[in-house]
């Protein structure tokens, strides 16, 4: 055998042996990988004056519940926020109904039973120490607290 066959069926056993890398084994379409059950933070952001989950609100609610779903849940927090346009009394319970609603969509799109804290900050914080208003403040922050089941 010459170097120059040895050196070719070297490079078809490496290219038939790559080809079957990206081959799934009937093993692989069997076992599925552990979901990742790890904490997660999301944001749903809202219109001007409004406590009603947007489209684009309900897309990340059914995504998070959906990444939730095979885990235990073992609480959820929901914190209500609001910015500094409007009444302090008006914003807080402005706060109050976006934490609620966004309660309602995350259980409303399966996510496994967990202990809710649902909490209203409304405008506090929502300006900085020289009274600019801070943007991105008309939102609720969710904490989704996950472990394997």
């Amino acid at each position: 055998m010459t170097l120059r066959s040895t050196a070719g069926m070297a490079m078809i056993l490496v290219l038939g042996l790559g080809g079957c890398a990206g081959l799934k084994t009937g093993r692989d379409r069997i076992v599925k990988t552990a979901p990742s059950c790890v904490d997660q933070t999301v944001q749903i952001y809202f219109e001007a004056e409004s406590a009603e989950v947007t489209k684009e609100g309900r897309a990340v609610i059914t995504a998070a519940a959906a990444q939730g779903r095979p885990c235990k849940v073992a609480s959820v927090d929901v914190l209500g926020l609001a910015d500094s346009v409007g009444g302090p009394e008006a914003n807080l319970e402005l706060s109050k109904r976006r934490a609620q609603s966004v309660t309602a969509a995350l259980t409303a799109a399966g996510l496994p039973a967990g202990e809710f804290k649902v909490q209203a900050a409304g405008q506090a914080g929502a300006t900085t120490a020289g009274g600019q208003a801070k943007p991105l403040r008309r939102r609720v922050d969710v904490v989704l607290h996950l472990s394997p089941t």
